[in-house]
């Protein structure tokens, strides 16, 4: 087993002090790995996102050690970034550190400070209040600052509409969007019978995805896991396919549409039966 680098008689034994240390360490101009010391913090972010989606899979899959491992690869992207603003003598780690503490206690004076305890529903229109006075201290007006544009897009749609929703720009409720869906359905329709351009077909695609995704919102159900485990259904459910059609020696590029029908229909039979 590889150790790493030892600790210094300077730093204390702890594995965060370690970890810091081994970032250093891969960073060392002439000492460091060529890979990580070309690094910046813009090629660095996919390679963050990515161990963010991973994480987010270990997390569904409910396996505890996976979930540890992939942690484990988004502390070191946080650590790996902050080295680099280290470097060009922006902030360091503990800075980041702080920073996050210092706003917990600020986000929940109701835990920290002599205030009275709040509802659910009461610290949640708190922490949204709290949250715009910090956008507004950082100079970003308007209701839909700050709504990071490198979100999901479905994530974001809802996310856009909550704040919209915030200072009463939005639907009633569930049954009120319900119209909104046809209406923008109809209009997406229309783009392909009128044989319109893709750019406006693609604008009123994005129209109703965008109204499907608060539909969602206003039922109290998250656009974004809901797509995330159907796509996850369509593998499985493609996998029984090829896996059975292996098995009657039939090429996938060879089924009929009825064979694809049956197969489907057998795959879905197949999930009901391990659900019961």
């Amino acid at each position: 087993m590889i150790e790493g680098p030892p600790m210094t008689q300077d730093e204390p034994q702890t594995a965060i002090a370690r970890l810091l240390q081994i970032m250093r360490q891969l960073r060392d101009p002439t000492t460091g790995c060529a890979w990580d010391r070309e690094q910046t913090l813009q090629s660095i972010i996919p390679h963050t996102l990515e161990e963010a989606h991973e994480l987010a899979e270990a997390v569904a899959q409910g396996e505890p050690q996976s979930i540890r491992d992939e942690l484990g690869d988004v502390l070191f992207q946080v650590v790996f970034l902050a080295r680099i603003a280290e470097e060009r003598g922006w902030f360091d780690f503990d800075a980041v550190a702080a920073g996050i503490g210092e706003k917990l206690v600020r986000r929940h004076p109701h835990v920290f400070a002599a205030q009275a305890s709040l509802s659910a529903a009461q610290q949640t229109q708190a922490w949204e209040d709290l949250k715009r006075e910090e956008r507004q201290g950082r100079g970003e007006a308007g209701v839909l600052a700050g709504v990071a544009r490198t979100l999901p897009a479905l994530t974001r749609s809802a996310k856009l509409g909550k704040r919209a929703r915030a200072v009463g720009f939005d639907w009633p409720d569930a049954r009120g969007i319900r119209d909104k869906v046809d209406e923008e359905f109809a209009e997406f329709e229309a783009t392909l019978a009128d044989g319109e351009s893709q750019e406006r077909q693609t604008e009123e695609l994005g129209d109703l995805l965008f109204t499907i995704a608060n539909w969602g919102r206003l039922l109290g159900l998250d656009p974004e896991a809901a797509l995330r485990a159907t796509n996850a259904k369509f593998e499985r459910r493609f996998g029984y396919i090829e896996a059975h059609a292996a098995q009657q020696g039939l090429a996938l590029e060879g089924l009929s549409a009825e064979q694809w029908e049956v197969l489907w229909q057998q795959a879905k039979a197949a999930e009901r039966g391990k659900a019961g």
